[in-house]
């Protein structure tokens, strides 16, 4: 992409309510380009803030984030660096439909072959290790934006979830993944699932599923099998932390202490290991495909319900108003067509647009009381006293009545 001439920084844009631009943005600029990083487990110190700041001189920079957008310009610097140096998550979303997600985790906490089997079909997902780290960078054009006007901010706060989840064993992103690559006929009608579904889906892996356009239906059908992750009661949980031995219970609360921002995540990862009941039968690649069909057949048929129950509540509502509108004629008698002359005297577009109007209540009038003859004789005099004005004889000609014989 060539280089170009300014960067806009989102703090600095007046917002609507709805985390939309204000109102004295251009929302026709050719191309807008949205970046949001944000460290979870250290934040920034001076220095790195600093380093950021010479990078970009009008960006929003705090001690946990690094937010800017660019209408002319690019950001001078490789997120893949900044992610490796600084930050946990990063977002990046473009008006031409391009998303990205990247997430830094601890290698202790990820095992790679624990989702390589998800991303075997997948080349727009990049996973690699980074000093004691494992970098996920999930990177997918041609996303279809909503016709709404999308600034990217607020998406990074919906999805920041998923890295938590991720740390205590939920791989159910990796899962939606996956479903993308049946979604694109990578995967064959065989191929099992490589989990049992995905279950209640949470706020953050609804999200997910909305910002990479991953396909509704195929969603809704994964997640009709599954194991709800936050279903684990309040007295299960109790009885798993009991049976924790003092010893590794009195490390934990060192390591919090100390400030590990991993205690509540390798906690969730053991219980939900002791918690999980039997699985549900895993499902093929086929069985989602054609689930998903069934379900986008109910939905199809239940929109076109809708629709036709919409169109005959407004023909209805248009006929009431047609017999309350012929009822107000009639009972004007001939004062509607001195109404008529009055309109086409004024000569211009908008008196023989009304003229024609009430002429072609009046032939439903006429029609409705088997007066076609009289209406029909008014008409051809109408026709006649002002056959040099073009434009309304145009006007009585679209008219199925308004043609002379």
């Amino acid at each position: 992409m060539p280089p170009r001439k300014a960067e806009t920084v989102v703090a600095e844009q007046t917002r609507q309510p709805g985390g939309g631009l204000g109102a004295s943005h251009d929302r026709h600029m050719s191309e807008y380009q949205f970046y949001e990083f944000q460290a979870i487990d250290r934040p920034l110190d001076r220095a790195a803030q600093q380093a950021l700041r010479s990078i970009s001189s009008r960006a929003r920079i705090t001690a946990t984030s690094f937010t800017n957008s660019y209408e002319w310009g690019d950001l001078k610097g490789d997120p893949r660096k900044f992610m490796e140096q600084w930050f946990d998550l990063h977002l990046y979303l473009t008006n031409w439909g391009t998303r990205r997600l990247m997430m830094r985790l601890p290698n202790r906490l990820l095992n790679r072959l624990a989702i390589d089997p998800f991303l075997r079909e997948i080349d727009w997902v990049e996973v690699w290790s980074s000093d004691d780290n494992l970098i996920v960078d999930i990177h997918r054009d041609e996303v279809e934006p909503d016709d709404h006007w999308d600034d990217g901010s607020g998406w990074l706060a919906g999805l920041a979830p998923l890295r938590a989840d991720v740390l205590s064993g939920d791989l159910r992103l990796f899962y939606l993944l996956w479903l993308t690559a049946v979604g694109d006929e990578l995967i064959t009608d065989p191929e099992v699932e490589p989990l049992s579904g995905l279950g209640p889906l949470t706020g953050a892996l609804s999200s997910f599923a909305q910002f990479f356009g991953i396909d509704a239906d195929l969603v809704e059908a994964a997640a009709e099998s599954g194991a709800d992750n936050a279903a684990m009661s309040k007295h299960d949980l109790c009885n798993s932390l009991a049976a924790i031995s003092e010893r590794e219970k009195i490390e934990l609360l060192l390591r919090v202490v100390d400030g590990d921002p991993h205690v509540a995540a390798e906690l969730k990862r053991r219980l939900s290991v002791q918690g999980s009941a039997a699985s549900a039968p895993q499902r093929t690649a086929g069985e989602l495909r054609m689930r998903a069909r069934e379900i986008q057949d109910v939905r199809e048929r239940a929109d076109a319900e809708r629709r036709a129950a919409e169109q005959h509540r407004l023909a209805e509502e248009a006929e009431k108003a047609r017999c309350a509108r012929l009822d107000a004629l009639k009972r004007r008698g001939a004062s509607v067509w001195r109404e008529i002359e009055d309109e086409i005297e004024r000569r211009n577009a908008s008196g023989y647009e009304r003229a024609a109007d009430l002429l072609a209540d009046l032939q439903a009038l006429a029609t409705q009381e088997g007066n076609e003859g009289d209406f029909s004789h008014r008409l051809a005099s109408i026709r006649a006293r002002h056959e040099n004005k073009r434009k309304l004889i145009e006007r009585l000609n679209g008219l199925r009545f308004g043609k002379s014989e």
